[in-house]
């Protein structure tokens, strides 16, 4: 099969893939209670079905696994390629402007909504590839499977749960990171900690704190009442806190109290630099204020030293590090929440192949410890992903990426991880062009309809590649 012929079926696909898109985003999949048949509740439940009745429709083989995942085949042959993308998405949060986020519109080129980037638009350009594929007639030896899942953005059980009961693929890709390949993931660790304390009388004093949504994800928004203060009291402090971090911060009265509410930009967290973190410019301006004194407020102060405003490397944790392949160890605080009586922290730390439990989760817990922190982190710490550069597969990869775009392709390594960390000799490929911001994670998230066409040009041929 030469390039002509698939680049002339796809000359009139566009619409379709569109419209597909335009279908899974329409439905919130956010995680919810599970239920019969939605172990990750009622939304990702909806997608998959969605996604199911769209591979029916382009005359694709859906099976759906006990809500867990779907799956698309080609063929009912020896699989000899797997394709995992995921139908969940992260909570949208706020500040959505072009439209909200599952009322998805196309203007200038980009499909906006939650999940058109992550991962519902990689996920329809997949499953776009397989029909190009049946509709051109090639005779295939082996099968191609899409693995469409709904819980990557809580941690893959559903992943997990399928192949405990069917076997990797002798190849497996992701499109859901971006171009060219990703063979390199990190590792790491996202901590619990925590402080107690007796209700606090003397004023002023902070009554609550809240901040961020998943661990997952820099928080672009946080809020918290202090009483004793007025907002005219903060505003001059507020001021200064903003032209030192970029957060902005408004006020309001309510029920006897000065809400504080900060605004920054969110981010996925393993790009946190990416982001301006909401919660951590809060706590500085917190720091600044004339609380009295007592355990709130050194708590507050213990948090600012150990992850200040700004410091995403892990400097002032002791855990800042980095090596060529994976690039430096990233930090997100990525959720706060204080009461009268305690609070309860998380951060999200993305550690590269150099990183060791000793120099990484240890340091950090030591830390944490000797301020007086609780520390707990069960799962311990994640190790990297690495598949070689040169091997048969990934070689494959980069020969269509070049030939389809005309730029040169290389090896690249990510901070998020994706579905085929866990994967023998998988890796990330797809969906989006370098230095194209899809604002992963974050308000207004969107993709390049003209990424997703060529991203499905190229998979069809690797489709034939490996299994004609």
């Amino acid at each position: 099969m030469d390039r002509a012929r698939i680049e002339e079926y796809f000359t009139d696909k566009e619409s379709l893939l569109i419209e597909a898109v335009k279908r899974l985003v329409a439905i919130n999949s956010v995680m919810g209670d599970p239920a019969p048949g939605a172990p990750f509740g009622p939304g990702p439940a909806a997608a998959l079905d969605e996604a199911l009745k769209i591979a029916e429709e382009w005359g694709l083989i859906p099976q759906n696994h006990e809500g867990y995942v779907g799956t698309a085949d080609l063929n009912d042959k020896e699989d000899a390629l797997h394709i995992l993308g995921h139908l969940d998405v992260v909570d949208p949060g706020e500040g959505w402007t072009v439209t909200p986020p599952f009322s998805p519109i196309v203007t200038d080129g980009l499909i906006y909504g939650r999940g058109a980037d992550d991962d519902k638009g990689p996920v329809a350009a997949s499953l776009l590839a397989m029909k190009a594929v049946k509709d051109l007639g090639v005779p295939l030896a082996r099968n191609c499977k899409v693995i469409m899942g709904t819980d990557e953005e809580s941690g893959s059980k559903d992943i997990a749960w399928y192949f405990a009961r069917h076997p990797f693929a002798p190849a497996t890709f992701s499109p859901d990171s971006g171009f060219p390949v990703i063979n390199t993931e990190k590792g790491g660790f996202r901590p619990v900690f925590r402080r107690s304390w007796p209700v606090q009388e003397a004023l002023p004093r902070l009554r609550w704190l809240r901040g961020g949504i998943r661990f997952n994800v820099l928080p672009g928004d946080a809020s918290a009442a202090v009483e004793g203060l007025s907002m005219y009291d903060i505003q001059p402090v507020a001021r200064k806190v903003t032209s030192r971090t970029g957060v902005t911060f408004t006020f309001a009265y309510e029920e006897g109290l000065t809400v504080i509410r900060a605004r920054g930009e969110s981010s996925h967290a393993a790009f946190p630099q990416g982001g301006n973190n909401a919660i951590t410019g809060l706590v500085a301006l917190l720091c600044a204020l004339p609380l009295a004194d007592g355990p709130a407020k050194e708590t507050l102060e213990a948090l600012n030293a150990l992850l200040p405003h700004g410091d995403w490397r892990g400097e002032a944790l002791g855990i800042a590090q980095e090596e060529p392949i994976a690039g430096p160890l990233t930090v997100a605080f990525s959720i706060l929440e204080f009461s009268d009586t305690g609070m309860t922290g998380r951060f999200d730390s993305r550690v590269p192949l150099c990183a060791t439990e000793e120099n990484c989760l240890n340091a950090a817990r030591a830390a944490f410890e000797g301020k007086g922190f609780t520390f707990e982190c069960p799962e311990g710490q994640g190790k990297p992903h690495h598949t070689p550069a040169d091997s048969a597969f990934v070689k494959t990869l980069l020969k269509r990426y070049e030939e389809y775009t005309g730029v040169k392709g290389e090896c690249l390594s990510t901070g998020g991880g994706t579905y085929v960390h866990d994967i023998p000799g998988g890796v990330a490929f797809g969906c989006t062009m370098p230095g194209f911001d899809t604002r992963l994670h974050g308000a207004d998230e969107r993709v390049k309809v003209e990424d997703l066409m060529l991203s499905a040009k190229m998979f069809a041929h690797i489709i034939i590649d490996l299994c004609a």
